[in-house]
């Protein structure tokens, strides 16, 4: 039998690209490839997938195109394919611009895609290539979004929103535990429409309930919920569950009203703070994260002002802002862009330092209190984990000098005993 050809994944956007990557990789690890995610070095088949949500990301995915295709050139890599978002979006451009790439593939495309390696490929297959540190791991519970968000190209690439069945979710839950996985992170398009698909009603609820019972799991994270229509049940199932963390990341976008409408958020102003005050009474420690988008047209100074006290006053424990870009098909695409990308730079900068400031007063409030934290790795003189108010990448980490006595993967009480604006220092309790 011959030397197995290596094939190396680069995945580029989100989580839920993510997820889709390690699918692939869980197949084709079982056919004639030595496979590998985001490795440094020589390849035999490169696939780049790749990512299309906003101009910045398109960019960056042309780029590492462009980057493995001289790769190709020098000889270091002998294919590249190239799948995902982008793709799925620009694929006929795209073969015309950069032809050094040797195939494209768009999301809809996988069994394509594996007939051109000559692989078989299983459209029911749960299979994974955890490229997460084997303690979380993430699980997308639908694909694709009915909303119709005037700025989003999402519904376009990934189509209309498709819930995956209750026991399926529950079967790779089962089957991530007795991997090791003893974080959950889940993740759609939009948590809050999971099941209206399905039986026309929440069923984000139903879910939580099945997979809490799951052994081996000890923390349920919810990521990307939609503000519009939240099931308030959730709120009192991460009010009384302990697996559920009392954290919830629901991108709110803006909080004028004028923009609200234009951006098709379906919500308003007061909708939207009554809302957050529901979490906050029902849940005191809950950690709301959030997604801002600045630069929409027509966003004027006040509207913007308006943004930035809403920020100044709901006082987010984690935020991030996004620059409007202007992207083909959407219901944006037409209106004239009416603030200049300097301008869209500033405002985004303004929100992000007022962010550090909170962020920092809020992290004081944690010195000489105890959290459990779960151990993600070993970096340099610390090992890093993370609080239940924590998600991977994203948010605050926790840093503790390394000892003999700590294990990634294991839980730990902590101490805080100092704090930067996204920084936790502590030692074991």
């Amino acid at each position: 039998m011959g030397k197995k050809k290596h094939i190396n994944i680069i995945t580029l956007g989100c989580s839920k690209n993510l997820v889709d990557s390690e699918k692939i990789l869980g197949q084709l690890q079982h056919g004639d490839f030595k496979v590998s995610h985001d490795a440094d070095g020589p390849a035999d088949i490169v696939v780049i997938n790749t990512c299309g949500f906003i101009h910045d990301a398109k960019t960056e995915s042309i780029d590492t195109i462009l980057q493995y295709t001289e790769a190709k050139k020098q000889g270091l890599v002998s294919e590249v394919i190239v799948t995902g978002c982008l793709s799925q979006r620009y694929k006929d451009e795209l073969k015309k611009e950069i032809p050094e790439a040797d195939a494209w593939f768009g999301v809809d495309d996988p069994q394509d895609m594996f007939a051109y390696l000559k692989q078989k490929y299983s459209a029911v297959s749960q299979e994974r290539f955890i490229t997460t540190p084997t303690h979380f791991a993430y699980l997308k519970i639908a694909e694709g979004c009915d909303r119709t968000c005037s700025f989003c190209a999402i519904p376009l690439i990934r189509g209309k929103f498709k819930s995956r069945k209750i026991e399926s979710l529950v079967a790779e839950a089962k089957q991530l535990a007795a991997r090791g996985v003893k974080e959950l992170l889940l993740i759609a398009q939009d948590l809050t429409y999971y099941g209206y698909d399905l039986e026309k009603r929440a069923m984000l609820p139903d879910l939580l309930k099945a997979l809490i019972p799951v052994d081996g799991i000890e923390w349920i994270r919810l990521h990307y919920a939609y503000p519009n229509r939240f099931p308030r049940e959730v709120i009192d199932i991460m009010a009384s569950e302990p697996k559920i963390c009392r954290y919830l990341d629901i991108p709110l976008q803006h909080i004028n009203d004028k923009i609200l409408q234009s951006m098709r958020r379906n919500t308003t102003r007061a909708e939207t703070l009554k809302l957050l005050q529901d979490f906050r009474e029902k849940i005191p420690d809950v950690a709301l994260r959030t997604t801002l988008l600045v630069g929409y047209p027509g966003e004027t100074k006040k509207d913007f002002e308006e943004l930035l006290e809403f920020v100044r006053s709901t006082r987010f424990d984690r935020l991030g802002v996004f620059t409007y870009s202007a992207e083909e098909g959407t219901r944006a695409y037409t209106l004239k862009d009416t603030v200049s990308q300097k301008e869209k730079k500033r405002r985004a900068e303004a929100i992000m330092e007022l962010q550090q400031t909170i962020s920092l007063e809020l992290n004081q409030e944690k010195v000489g209190k105890v959290f459990r934290v779960l151990i993600d790795r070993a970096e340099g003189d610390y090992f890093s984990g993370r609080t239940e108010y924590d998600s991977p990448e994203v948010d605050n980490e926790v840093l503790i000098p390394k000892s003999s006595q700590i294990k990634t993967g294991e839980f730990y009480d902590v101490k805080i005993l100092s704090v930067g604006e996204f920084e936790l220092y502590g030692e074991i309790f």
